[in-house]
C-alpha cells in the first residue's frame, strides 16, 4: 500500500509539471501563427488531456470491462464539467468567448443526447440489448470528424485576442514544451490512475464506482492540473476550450474508438449518470447568460462543485 502510494503522488507532481508546460507550449503556438487560444484547447490541449481517457479506455475495451469503459468517460466527463470548471472558476471568474456559450457547449451537450440515444435501445425495443455497437462507433467517429472540421473553419472567423502575457518561444523550445508537457500528462496519467486502481480493489469498491470516481479523477487530472494552471495564468480560454473539447473527444473519439474495437454493453445504471451530465452541461449553458453574461462566475461554480460532491457522496453510500 505504502509504494502505490508514492507513485500516486509521483503521478500528481509529473501532471502538474507536465500541464504546465503545455500550457505555455500550446500559447506560444497560438500567439505565433495567431490562432485563438479557444482553438487550441479545444484541439491540441483537449486531445493531449484526453489521452489517458484513450488508453485506458482502448485496453478496457479490449479485455471487456465494459464498466470500466463507460464509467470512465461518462464520470471523466462529470468530473470535469463538476470539479474542474468548478475549481477554475472559483480561482477566477471564467470569461469565455461568443462561440464557446452559442456553440460547443451546445455541441458537448448534443453529443450527451446522441450517446443516451444510442446506447438505450431496450427503450426502443425490450429485447434488444444495449450495446454500444462498432456501427455506433463509426457514426460518433464520423461525429468526431465533423467536430474537427467545425473548429476549422472556426479558425477563420476568431478573433485573435493578442495576450500580453505569453511568451513567444522558439519553434524548437514550443514542440519541445508541447510534446513534453503531454507526455508528462500521459505519464503522470498512468500512475495515478494504476495505483488508484490498485489501492481501491485492496478496499473491495465495485467495477462500476472504480470506473465512475478512481479511474475517472485520476484520468481527468491532466484535465484538472492544465485548467487549474491555465486559470492560474488568466487564460480562460485555455481552461474551458480544454474541459468542453475533452468532453466532446471523449464521446465522440474516446468512445468511438473502444466500440469500434469491441462492442460495449451498456449498463442500464448509467443512466442516471447521463442524466447528471447533461443537467450539468444544461447548467453551465444557462450559466453563460445569467449574471455577467459569457462568464462562469464564482457562486456558479461553487454550485457545480456542491452538486458533484453530493453526488459522489450519494454514490458511493449506495455502495455500503
Amino acid at each position: 500500500m505504502i509504494l502505490p502510494a508514492i507513485l500516486l503522488v509521483l503521478g500528481l507532481i509529473v501532471l502538474i509539471f507536465g500541464a504546465n508546460y503545455m500550457v505555455e507550449g500550446a500559447s506560444a503556438l497560438a500567439k505565433k501563427f495567431n490562432i485563438s487560444n479557444l482553438a487550441i484547447g479545444l484541439t491540441i490541449v483537449a486531445f493531449g488531456t484526453s489521452a489517458p481517457e484513450l488508453v485506458v479506455n482502448t485496453f478496457a475495451a479490449a479485455d471487456g470491462y465494459s464498466d470500466i469503459v463507460f464509467g470512465n468517460v461518462i464520470g471523466s466527463n462529470n468530473f470535469n464539467l463538476f470539479i474542474i470548471l468548478g475549481i477554475t472558476g472559483l480561482i477566477t471568474p471564467l470569461a469565455v468567448q461568443s462561440s464557446t456559450a452559442w456553440k460547443e457547449i451546445p455541441i458537448s451537450l448534443i453529443a450527451v443526447v446522441i450517446l443516451f440515444m444510442m446506447v438505450n435501445d431496450q427503450v426502443i425495443s425490450p429485447d434488444h440489448p444495449s450495446i454500444l455497437s462498432t456501427l455506433d462507433g463509426f457514426i460518433l467517429l464520423f461525429c468526431f470528424l465533423a467536430f474537427l472540421f467545425y473548429v476549422y473553419k472556426q479558425l477563420k472567423n476568431d478573433d485573435v485576442v493578442e495576450e500580453d502575457n505569453i511568451k513567444l518561444l522558439s519553434p524548437l523550445k514550443t514542440t519541445i514544451f508541447i510534446i513534453g508537457g503531454l507526455a508528462g500528462l500521459v505519464l503522470g496519467g498512468q500512475l495515478v490512475v494504476n495505483n488508484a486502481i490498485e489501492i481501491a480493489e485492496s478496499m473491495g469498491i465495485s467495477q462500476k464506482i472504480i470506473g465512475l470516481t478512481v479511474v475517472a479523477a485520476g484520468t481527468s487530472l491532466p484535465e484538472l492540473a492544465t485548467s487549474v494552471v491555465a486559470a492560474a495564468k488568466k487564460n480562460a480560454d485555455i481552461a474551458v476550450g480544454n474541459i468542453i473539447g475533452s468532453n466532446i473527444f471523449n464521446i465522440f473519439l474516446i468512445l468511438s474508438a473502444a466500440s469500434i474495437i469491441n462492442p460495449i454493453n451498456f449498463n442500464l445504471n448509467f443512466n442516471q449518470d447521463l442524466y447528471i451530465l447533461a443537467g450539468g452541461t444544461l447548467f453551465l449553458l444557462l450559466a453563460m447568460f445569467t449574471g455577467k453574461r459569457r462568464r462562469l462566475d464564482r457562486w456558479e461554480a461553487l454550485i457545480l462543485l456542491v452538486a458533484y460532491l453530493a453526488y459522489t457522496t450519494y454514490l458511493v453510500m449506495q455502495e455500503l
